[in-house]
């Protein structure tokens, strides 16, 4: 069963997501946390579906520097 995001701290969310790495609703949450500014992120995959590495680096960088 998931937590309930909306009533976790955000040292709490940030715990969560570093042990459930794969769980986008939590990351999702975490880069939409009231408390955090919003950072407009780059697209990550093209129209055809295939990834844009350099904007990926450039999201997995994000991820972390929110994470710690």
């Amino acid at each position: 069963m998931k937590p309930n995001f909306q009533e976790m701290s955000l040292l709490e969310i940030r715990m969560y997501v570093l042990e459930h790495p794969d769980d986008m609703e939590a990351i999702r949450f975490l880069f939409h946390h009231p408390s955090l500014k919003w950072k407009t992120m780059p697209r990550l995959f093209k129209e055809d579906g295939s990834p844009i590495e350099e904007n990926i680096f450039i999201a997995e960088e994000e991820i972390r520097r929110r994470l710690f």
